[in-house]
């Protein structure tokens, strides 16, 4: 099945701890259903030091469930995510609340 939610999507979450928080979509992992999104659902983990990385407390962010974020239009509202078939037989998403193609 296609993608709904995308990288690079700015998307709100619309329930849990960071409700009404909006954030841009940075990985997805379709296989579990969840998605990272930059600045929501951080959780503090314990990291070791590495050559690279300092060790200590770190907070990062958890994966979220896809069906707890909607994504956002461009007049700034939550909207469901359809798909249309153009003309020229290319898939494109599109927002159900306005009918704006969000990728061309």
């Amino acid at each position: 099945m296609a993608a709904k939610i995308r990288k690079g999507d700015k998307v709100i979450v619309l329930t849990g701890r960071d409700k009404g928080r909006t954030g841009e979509v940075f990985e997805v992992r379709p296989d579990a259903g969840t998605a990272l999104v930059r600045g929501i659902n951080l959780v503090k983990r314990h990291q070791k030091q590495t050559q690279n990385q300092e060790g200590g407390i770190i907070s990062k962010e958890a994966p979220i469930n896809l069906s707890n974020v909607a994504y956002v239009g461009k007049d700034g509202k939550p909207t469901r995510i359809g798909f249309k078939i153009q003309a020229d037989g290319k898939k494109v998403r599109v927002a159900k609340s306005s009918g704006v193609e969000i990728d061309g």
